[in-house]
């Protein structure tokens, strides 16, 4: 079984612009990302909690919300997907426009790598995938600003980590403006912006 699961983090709320609130925010990028996710097929959507409530009313029915550590490194968020699949992404919840197909390219890496990561644009990464259990090697997580050269300094082996296209988060108030209008999908977040 894969599965895709959405990281929530309360930091997310951050890149809120003036006149948003940051938790109406929080809760619009993270269900405009899961809503990317629960629509892939052959993928079991997830959605990670750490630390942030009320995404049980976000999640179609059937789609299990799993509490994890406030800021959890990789090792605990792919721990807490271990029992449900054996190969799963870990997608930033601040990523309301990623494109599906890079989800895909992810998984599709995983047949010759551990590990496969989908860059941010401005450090760190959107997304992560890895086979499961989580490569005891692996350290860095999602924040890490140089995350694909850690993992291969880390690495036993120089094939071991994979990257895909890269994509942006939405960290900071100016990055709204990365938000392509003509794309499809984030109407949560579209919504919430045009208010």
């Amino acid at each position: 079984m894969r599965l895709a699961a959405v990281l929530v983090t309360p930091a997310m709320g951050k890149g809120a612009p003036p006149g948003v609130d940051p938790e109406e925010f929080l809760l619009a990028l993270a269900e405009d990302t899961y809503e990317i996710v629960a629509g892939l097929d052959l993928v079991e959507p997830v959605i990670l909690a750490a630390g942030v409530d009320g995404l049980d009313d976000l999640a179609w029915p059937g789609t299990r919300v799993l509490r994890i550590p406030d800021s959890p490194g990789p090792a605990e968020a792919f721990a807490a997907l271990q029992p449900y699949g054996e190969e799963a992404v870990v997608i930033s919840g601040d990523a309301p426009d990623l494109p599906p197909l890079l989800i895909g390219k992810l998984f599709r890496e995983l047949g010759r790598a551990s590990i496969a990561v989908c860059p941010a644009a401005d450090g760190g990464a959107v997304a992560m995938a890895a086979r499961l259990p989580f490569p005891e090697w692996a350290s860095a997580g999602l924040d890490d600003p140089d995350v694909v050269a850690r993992l291969r300094d880390q690495a036993p082996g120089s094939r071991m980590v994979a990257t895909g296209p890269g994509w942006h988060r939405l960290r900071a108030p100016g990055d709204v403006a990365r938000l392509d209008p003509g794309l499809e999908g984030w109407e949560n977040t579209r919504a919430l912006l045009s208010a």
